[in-house]
């Protein structure tokens, strides 16, 4: 069985695939050729919004979108630490500070009440209202050297909130009404980490088109991915669509030799733009056929379960929750066992059976060796430490069929 089965999705799109492919092949523009615009063009429009920047990862799109504003030393910028990480990798990249937030026990996505008091209190240089960064000092003058948080002496000066960083987790957007009233009321930009949600909706507006600028992923394991990596950005901005688009490309200006900022290399290959055309011919039903597939995951898991239960007593997993003005494009299909050992013992026993298991995230990222300077410890989020010790994936796919799934729940059922 497989996690994810790109090879039946190929054989659906074959020729189309080869004839995009060839074409591309054919005019040799294998740089920034006309692909690459009607890909954005056309992304931007399923979406919803104006723009669309196309570039070469969902990392980088996140990367150019704080370049976009400016990123640097002394901000800090909210994020999850229940998430991959290049949400917060991109952060750290640019001398900013990451001050994490922790997440909502149902849908796994950054708490709002929890983002509200981070940055209250950080705009009170109080951790003891949130857990923050190092210890936070008086302010350094507006232009002034920044020190970066030390475990070692637990100092840092203090930190100017900057932007948020909002994360679509397994496919399920944020809460964004409320992110960006939050947002607007502290004055801060908010980013859409769409990376796992291209397809999702949230009070019938597409993924994608729910904040400030918008960052997807094209990696081949996403809901609409691609055969390398690939990524890209949207808004409704007209004058950030350009900078955008100027980071993109070294900085560029007029022309190629001028350069106006600092940049990247940051472009999406026109043959992955050909092979994304061809996939999205049929996006939108896979998007249909991953709906059944996670109503199938449902109807089994809870056939059982007492009324009034969101999970079943009999399989000891709770299934994922979809709040009411929410549609998941099911990137992943994730479920919490009771505790770590319970779900070591049903992986043990899927994977005994041929049955593919995966863990996002078995260490949320205020526990990884690269944050340690922030000086964040155990306990500091304490729902993101929970569910990282319970969370596991079951095989999600548009093109998994019934009775695979009716195997999988009756292992998680104690019935094989």
């Amino acid at each position: 069985m497989n996690f994810i089965d790109l090879a039946a999705q190929q054989l659906r799109i074959k020729d189309i695939i080869d004839k995009n492919i060839a074409k591309v092949l054919r005019n040799g523009q294998y740089i920034m050729g006309p692909e690459i615009r009607e890909l954005e063009e056309k992304l931007a429009a399923y979406v919803g919004v104006k723009h669309a920047v196309g570039c070469a990862s969902g990392t980088d799109a996140l990367l150019m979108a704080l370049m976009a504003y400016g990123v640097g030393p002394g901000d800090a910028i909210f994020t999850t630490p229940f998430t991959f990480v290049a949400t917060a990798e991109v952060i750290s990249l640019l001398g900013a500070t990451p001050v994490f937030v922790d997440i909502n026990p149902v849908t796994f996505n950054i708490d709002p009440v929890n983002l509200e008091q981070a940055i209250l209190a950080l705009q009170m240089q109080d951790p003891s209202c949130h857990p923050l960064p190092g210890a936070i000092i008086p302010a350094a003058p507006e232009g002034a050297g920044i020190a970066v948080a030390s475990s070692s002496n637990s100092e840092s000066c203090a930190l100017r909130p900057k932007g948020i960083i909002a994360v679509d987790l397994f496919g399920l957007p944020a809460d964004y009404d409320v992110i960006n009233a939050i947002a607007r009321k502290h004055d801060l930009f908010v980013i859409e980490d769409a990376a796992q949600s291209f397809g999702a909706e949230y009070q019938g507006r597409k993924a994608c088109s729910l904040a400030d600028i918008a960052c997807t992923s094209f990696f081949p394991a996403k809901p609409l991915g691609g055969y390398g990596d690939g990524g890209m950005l949207f808004t409704d901005d007209d004058k950030l669509v350009n900078v955008l688009r100027s980071i993109r490309v070294h900085g560029q200006g007029s022309d190629k030799y001028e350069n106006v900022r600092i940049g990247i290399n940051g472009r999406l290959d026109t043959l992955q733009a050909a092979i994304l055309l061809a996939k999205f011919t049929i996006f939108p039903e896979e998007v249909k056929m991953r709906q059944a597939v996670a109503e199938r995951y449902k109807a089994m898991l809870t056939a059982d379960a007492p009324a009034g239960c969101t999970g079943s007593s009999a399989s000891a997993v709770i299934p994922p929750t979809v709040p009411y003005g929410y549609k998941s494009v099911w990137a992943q299909y994730s479920i919490l066992a009771k505790d770590e050992r319970g779900r070591a013992r049903l992986q043990e026993g899927l994977n005994s059976s041929g049955i593919p298991t995966a863990i996002y995230y078995p260490r949320p990222l205020h526990l990884q060796g690269a944050f340690a300077v922030l000086g964040y410890k155990q306990g500091d989020f304490p729902v993101s430490e929970e569910m990282a010790g319970r969370i596991f994936s079951l095989p999600m796919h548009p093109y998994l069929i019934a009775d695979d799934q009716e195997l999988i729940c009756r292992h998680l059922k104690g019935e094989v």
